[in-house]
């Protein structure tokens, strides 16, 4: 009884002494922390650092390669070509103005070819009222209007020719030297043509030293040579024969265009 007793003691003696060496050597091992106290808070500082500029070493900058070097390296520049200031920075290069204004040379207008009043625009007129204005005094031819077969006859082709007004009239008596044929075209082209269809009726009248005029008598002949006047006011067409008083038809005729 005593011996076990004494055994007990004896395990736990052994038991406390080697608890006692664990912790000794987990104290040894594990030193405590000094405990560090933190520190007041300060006031924000402003971050802005404030560098000495003489304690600062000024970095080492390669110069800007000038603008008219090539950009490959082992390409050598031109002779003529100066380098760039590198600390130069480009500048746009002002335009050159001349010295001196240049002026313009003043444009001329298109020179038109004179034009009298026979090409000039021609409002509308009544052909008839025209002749029946021209053709109603005393000493005057009597007249009657061509038409029809009479028509063709004497100015073949200008019945083809599309007009607006066309009044053609001739003296009843044929040794009478008294004609006048009025036409307005629907197309300006047009007048050159009726203009040569008139002339064709003149050199018929008047005939050559081959062939005899259409008027006959020799007096009727000179009459139309000498008294036939062929005019033109825009798309309006005159043939006037007359003895005598054939200019101031004319006149009046231009008139209405005036």
């Amino acid at each position: 009884m005593n011996k076990r007793l004494l055994s007990l003691l004896l395990a736990l003696a052994l038991v406390l002494s080697l608890t006692a060496c664990g912790s000794k050597k987990e104290e040894e091992k594990e030193p405590e922390k000094p405990q560090v106290e933190e520190p007041a808070e300060q006031p924000e500082e402003d971050e802005t650092e404030i560098v000495d500029i003489s304690e600062v070493e000024p970095e080492e900058t390669e110069p800007a390669q000038p603008e008219n070097l090539p950009a490959d390296p082992t390409e050598k520049p031109e002779a003529n070509a100066k380098p760039a200031d590198p600390a130069q920075k480009p500048e746009s290069k002002p335009v050159e103005k001349p010295s001196a204004p240049v002026e313009k040379p003043a444009e001329k207008p298109a020179q038109k070819p004179a034009e009298d009043a026979q090409s000039k625009p021609a409002p509308s007129v009544d052909l008839t009222a025209f002749y029946e204005s021209a053709f109603s005094g005393d000493n005057v031819p009597a007249m009657m209007q061509a038409e029809g077969e009479v028509l063709d006859a004497f100015y073949p082709g200008l019945t083809a020719i599309k007009t607006n007004q066309c009044a053609v009239y001739t003296a009843m008596i044929s040794a009478v030297v008294g004609e006048i044929a009025l036409v307005e075209v629907q197309n300006s082209a047009d007048v050159q043509a009726v203009k040569d269809i008139f002339q064709a009726r003149v050199n018929y009248q008047v005939g050559d030293d081959q062939n005899p005029g259409g008027a006959w008598y020799p007096q009727s002949i000179e009459g139309w040579k000498n008294g036939s006047r062929i005019v033109s006011n825009g798309n309006y067409v005159m043939l006037i024969a007359l003895s005598e008083g054939g200019d101031d038809v004319v006149n009046s005729f231009n008139a209405l265009f005036a």
